[in-house]
């Protein structure tokens, strides 16, 4: 759909437009040139390539280490199993802790100087991070250096910010549904090649070559991005870009769009860490549990990868909070016929419908958000989205594990697919009260 297919009208006293979607209404802060529109109709569609290109290749190197820790911490001098099993958990954890607290910090340093440096230093210092990695000589060396890659990282989620806020408004959800799929793509190939390239190159050479995947990115980045982005200079104490939060209607969407994204990965992460068990707990026609269990997980992983910007575009053409509310109640309505499945191939099944209902909430989020912050606004709020993500990413199999222990397995589906309908019932509230608020 074309940009001008979303009627608006100005308020020249507010400095808002008013969209079609009255639950998506955008701001503007400073008037662009037309010089300036036109470098962005022509860069916005390279700029994306780009960062879908980066965002595939830094999680495909991200993940590609990530089954060979335990045997590199043994490597390292650990022989006690359970040490060495205490010592993945830190040393897997503490990289997406890091990220998730420097999340806001990197996108208000965006916001200030623009988002391109942003991903030439996630690229960079992950490069370089990785590479360190495998000069490692201690467990603790390898602690800290972990903790540094993700103290530096974050191209994915500076990607998105960069792609949300350079996109032209109409083709918002289907550029990060776009962006979405190269992520998910990596993740589900970066484990495959880890089990497959140290058999062949060595572990610590191993650690170079992800390294050098992400060098890659790192010049494409540097190179091939044209962003229109401006340094911000200093405002006025009362016309802050953050002085959004005042308006009740802009900050309680905002607000609810940062919960709706804690509920979706609590949910999600709930159920992850019980698969391998639910599935030993079905008529199976294989032994081979924890190959089930793999392919289970992926199945979720490519349901999402295939459809994302298919969600992404339809969210654009109809309004993301519909897109939104539909697909929270497709998937609590599948996570709940997982709980009841009898066989491995239902389940599978069913997980992979759930990445096709999963697929666009993430994309309508991020539109929502971009769409009712200010510009110079926008990468700090999505940088806070990422964190309140990692939240549920956290929280979610700590709840999951509880809730298998007392009550058992299907409880645990029950459980994810009601968070999913209080997410569902939340944004039906907040559709209402915007049209009654639009009526009035």
């Amino acid at each position: 759909m074309s940009d001008d297919a979303h009627p608006i009208r100005q308020f020249p006293a507010a400095g808002l437009l008013q969209a079609a979607h009255p639950s998506e209404v955008p701001f503007m802060t400073t008037p662009q040139s037309a010089s300036e529109n036109e470098v962005q109709q022509i860069a916005w569609k390279q700029n994306l390539y780009v960062c879908l290109f980066g965002s595939f290749t830094t999680i495909l190197a991200m993940t590609l280490i990530l089954p060979i820790l335990p045997v590199y911490i043994q490597h390292l001098g650990v022989t006690d199993p359970d040490a060495v099993v205490s010592w993945s958990g830190w040393i897997f954890s503490i990289t997406f802790l890091a990220a998730g607290l420097m999340a806001p910090v990197w996108g208000r340093f965006a916001d200030r100087y623009g988002r391109k440096i942003i991903l030439i230093r996630a690229s960079l210092g992950m490069a370089i991070g990785i590479a360190l990695i495998g000069c490692a000589q201690t467990v603790w060396q390898l602690f800290w250096l972990r903790l540094l890659v993700g103290l530096l990282g974050g191209y994915a989620s500076g990607a998105t910010i960069l792609v949300a806020t350079q996109t032209p408004r109409a083709h918002t959800g289907w550029a990060v549904g776009m962006l979405a799929s190269g992520t998910l793509a990596g993740n589900l190939l970066g484990p495959l090649v880890g089990g497959i390239v140290p058999a062949w190159l060595g572990i610590r050479l191993t650690f170079f070559v992800a390294g050098g995947i992400i060098l890659i990115a790192f010049f494409c980045t540097a190179f091939m991005i044209r962003e229109t982005h401006k340094p911000r200079e200093a405002a006025p104490i009362n016309a802050t870009p953050y002085s959004f939060w005042k308006s009740g209607k802009q900050r309680n969407l905002v607000l609810l769009m940062l919960l709706a994204g804690t509920l979706l990965m609590f949910a999600n992460m709930s159920v992850e860490p019980i698969i391998t068990l639910y599935l030993a707990s079905l008529d199976t026609l294989t032994d081979q549990i924890p190959l089930l269990a793999g392919i289970a997980m992926s199945a979720t992983a490519f349901g999402s990868m295939l459809f994302s910007s298919r969600a992404g575009r339809w969210g654009d053409t109809h309004g993301h909070l519909k897109l939104l509310m539909a697909s929270f109640v497709a998937t609590a309505v599948l996570l709940l016929l997982q709980g009841l499945s009898q066989a491995d191939w239902q389940f599978i099944a069913l997980r992979f419908l759930m990445g096709m209902t999963l697929c666009g909430i993430m994309p309508a989020l991020t539109a929502m958000i971009r769409h009712n912050v200010p510009a110079d606004a926008a990468g700090g709020v999505l940088g806070y989205a990422t964190s309140t993500q990692y939240a549920g990413l956290v929280l979610g199999p700590l709840a999951g594990g509880l809730v298998a222990n007392h009550a058992g397995f299907t409880a645990v589906f029950v459980m994810t697919g009601a968070v999913m309908l209080l997410a569902a019932a939340l944004l039906f509230w907040q559709r209402n009260t915007t049209t009654r608020a639009d009526n009035a």
